[in-house]
């Protein structure tokens, strides 16, 4: 009687232990809230994906969290990177997003203390293109005029690619962009762009100025100096793209490294050491939530391009771009002043 009191209590317990053990995932975000990181201030283009995802995301969690926006503006993103690494929760309760080339800046000699593949990448929402342009009052108006003039651009951070970009495209393609640092991100120079402060940016993204600027190519208030994808825009078929202006072999390749950041265009990523578990349920919800049709529904409504990057993708991307040939990397480390 007592051996199969026992076998019966096993039993029982492994029925309601198992259960409850497969409960857990739902039950863990139940009553909880996620905090939704964002590295530059409220009405950046960052701001704007991240909120459309937090819109929606919830409904793919199992207990459906609240999520509640931080900024941690500051340093190009490494404020929020270091908090996700040192402070916040290891549980899956708060991830963010941060500029798309951040993760690459270690490979690049910059000491942030930030070794990407560490981190858990969550996904991006999108693949980004960008543009250099002008103010329509700049003497600068074609790119065959940004190599013979200087345009004033604006620089948010030593890590931050308003920065990097302009540096890189003076010393591999032969631009004349100059660099004023202190803005607090693109977003804020645009408005000082547009009251003469500054003559242009060297790198914003079309899906940003399409969604916070459509005036500006309407009324053809900028001038399109060149783009960084690796195919004409549909929207505008004649601007240069900078990847063909660059002659020399290696320098080719140095760009072509310097604008793989641009897969991974709207990043999200969690603190190191996030069990795998609850990895997966973040992964799997951020990917549900890009075929959500009323998610994508509102990104329509607000002119914001999405384009599902996994969080597998990214972490192939980086792991290829951290594995690049060392002459490649040298030439684009010295076009960094690195």
């Amino acid at each position: 009687m007592t051996q199969m009191f026992c076998r019966a209590a096993v039993a029982v317990f492994a029925l309601f232990g198992g259960a409850a053990r497969a409960q857990a995932p739902d039950e863990f975000y139940k009553g909880k809230q996620i905090s939704m990181l964002v590295y530059s201030g409220a009405g950046s283009t960052y701001d704007t994906y991240a909120r459309l995802l937090s819109h929606h995301m919830s409904d793919h969690i199992p207990g459906h969290p609240l999520f509640v926006t931080q900024y941690m503006v500051g340093a190009g993103g490494l404020k929020e990177v270091d908090y996700l690494n040192r402070i916040a929760a290891k549980d899956g309760t708060a991830f963010g997003t941060i500029g798309r080339g951040l993760a690459f800046e270690s490979m690049l000699g910059q000491d942030n203390h930030f070794d990407p593949l560490q981190f858990t990448w969550i996904g991006s929402m999108n693949r980004e293109n960008t543009m250099a342009l002008s103010w329509h009052t700049s003497k600068v108006k074609t790119f065959e005029d940004l190599m013979k003039t200087q345009l004033l651009v604006p620089g948010s951070g030593v890590g931050a690619d308003s920065e990097i970009m302009p540096r890189a495209y003076n010393n591999l393609a032969g631009t004349k962009f100059k660099i004023i640092s202190g803005y607090r991100d693109t977003s804020e120079a645009a408005l000082q762009m547009e009251t003469g402060e500054l003559d242009g940016l060297a790198y914003w993204s079309w899906s940003a100025i399409l969604a916070l600027h459509p005036d500006w190519v309407r009324d053809k208030k900028i001038n399109l100096l060149f783009q960084t994808g690796q195919k004409p825009i549909p929207e505008a078929p004649d601007v240069p793209r900078i990847r063909e202006k660059v002659a020399d072999p290696v320098s080719r390749q140095a760009m072509e490294l310097l604008l793989a950041r641009e897969t991974i265009g709207r990043p999200f990523l969690a603190p190191p050491g996030l069990p795998p578990a609850r990895a997966k349920i973040l992964r799997d919800a951020f990917a549900e939530t890009m075929r959500d049709p009323a998610f994508i529904e509102e990104a329509q409504r607000g002119n914001i391009e999405v384009d599902l990057v996994s969080g597998d993708e990214v972490d192939a991307l980086l792991r290829k771009s951290l594995s690049s040939p060392a002459e490649v990397v040298d030439r684009l480390k010295k076009a960094l002043g690195r």
